[in-house]
């Protein structure tokens, strides 16, 4: 246990999520079993003790204590908890009941100001009950309500004109996005919230900073989830402000960064640029991941890599971004480790190559983390699909490079 939880980066996570974010990591982890059963549900009541789910938190507390019985102040708050959501209701009624009317609705333009007089005038519904929608949205997001909070907080940004409060409730959107894994609108949120941390005037510098630091934490959730999130991690990580951010800031990002680098089929120019970003922070943040590509591309340490290949497998096992279980048939499969795996052994294999023309296959077969027919078969496959520019010589039982070794 103590060895899974010695690569676990929840600690350095959950700090820049909201809490409720933080549920899903909890529930990974508890299921892999990284810690002790006891310690997670702790954890769980402690996020939940400033949330509204108060039903929840009573559920794990029967299951943490072995009881029925619920402490009084649980009980308090449940009553606390439902009469402030009937008076938000209440104070937010009028609008809601104005959103909910198709017709009403079709009213609404584009224009905000047009919106409000409209609103006071036909509806008399003013800043108090805009307001009131929000913390409404808030309160249900609270409850664990992400469907409805989702809906009039797109509402509540339609109407608002305060910068700040839109900004926040982008923020709140974008949670419940991702935590109901609408992972389209999810990204769509994620981009239109990054156009607004890049261009705003920020009162300070560092607030752009930290704001940027956040976006790339919620954003592993949409990227490792999404189609095409390997391709947009690289994206947005690999820009020079953002890079910048993690280096300074978060350097335990990089793990998802190299390991969008390692899987993405189409290794792009920015990787050999990202190699000197490794070299530069192998002192400050050491990861299998990260320490696998120093050993490939900076100290050409192959017996390295090998050992290192070993735990990168332990370490997307247990990463809740990397480690996405999929069912298939009757059993459960991990997509990424095995599109890890075969990466890393090409780019070990590649970077060998490059250094040496005529190759030992049991050298090579040790190496590469696999027994010699294996290997062999690998290799074949690699020439047939044109991926190496080589021939084996089976009398000898090396592999011979042609004078074009394949570029990284």
């Amino acid at each position: 246990m103590a060895e899974m939880s010695k690569y676990d980066l929840t600690p350095l996570i959950a700090p820049n999520l909201d809490r409720h974010l933080v549920f899903p990591l909890l529930e990974f982890t508890q299921e892999r079993e990284i810690y002790p059963n006891e310690q997670i549900l702790k954890a769980k009541i402690e996020l939940l003790n400033n949330t509204n789910m108060v039903d929840y938190a009573m559920d794990i507390h029967k299951s943490l204590y072995h009881t029925d019985d619920v402490p009084q102040d649980m009980v308090d708050r449940r009553v606390e908890v439902v009469a402030r959501l009937k008076s938000l209701e209440e104070a937010a009624a009028p609008l809601v009941t104005f959103l909910q009317n198709p017709n009403a609705v079709q009213e609404l333009r584009a224009d905000k100001q047009y919106n409000l007089q409209m609103l006071n005038e036909r509806y008399q519904i003013g800043p108090e009950q805009i307001e009131a929608l929000y913390q409404y949205a808030k309160f249900q997001f609270e409850c664990g309500n992400y469907s409805g909070a989702a809906d009039y907080l797109y509402q509540y940004r339609a109407l608002c004109t305060n910068a700040d409060r839109s900004l926040s409730a982008l923020w709140g959107k974008l949670a419940a996005e991702i935590l109901m894994q609408n992972w389209d609108i999810a990204l769509e949120e994620l981009n239109r919230l990054k156009e607004i941390i890049d261009s705003k005037n920020f009162t300070s510098s560092l607030n752009q900073v930290q704001s940027r630091i956040w976006l790339m934490h919620w954003s592993l959730f949409i990227f490792f989830n999404h189609d095409n999130g390997r391709t947009q991690i690289i994206d947005l990580f690999n820009q020079d402000k953002y890079l910048n951010a993690i280096q300074t800031n978060a350097p335990h990002l990089l793990r998802y960064l190299a390991t969008a680098f390692i899987v993405n089929k189409k290794r792009r120019p920015q990787f050999k640029e990202f190699i000197k970003v490794i070299q530069q922070e192998q002192h400050s943040f050491a990861d299998p991941i990260t320490e696998f590509l120093a050993c490939v591309y900076v100290n050409f340490d192959f017996d390295g890599a090998q050992k290192k290949m070993k735990e990168c497998e332990d370490v997307i096992l247990n990463d809740p971004f990397l480690g996405k279980r999929v069912e298939e048939s009757n059993y459960t499969v991990v997509p990424l480790k095995d599109e890890f795996i075969e990466n890393a052994r090409l780019f070990i294999f590649e970077t060998y190559c490059r250094i040496h023309e005529r190759i030992d296959m049991r050298v090579l077969a040790e190496k590469l983390n696999l027994n010699y027919e294996d290997a062999e078969r690998w290799i074949l496959n690699l020439i047939r699909t044109s991926k190496l520019d080589a021939k084996i010589d089976t009398q000898t039982g090396t592999v011979v490079m042609e004078p074009n070794h394949p570029n990284v």
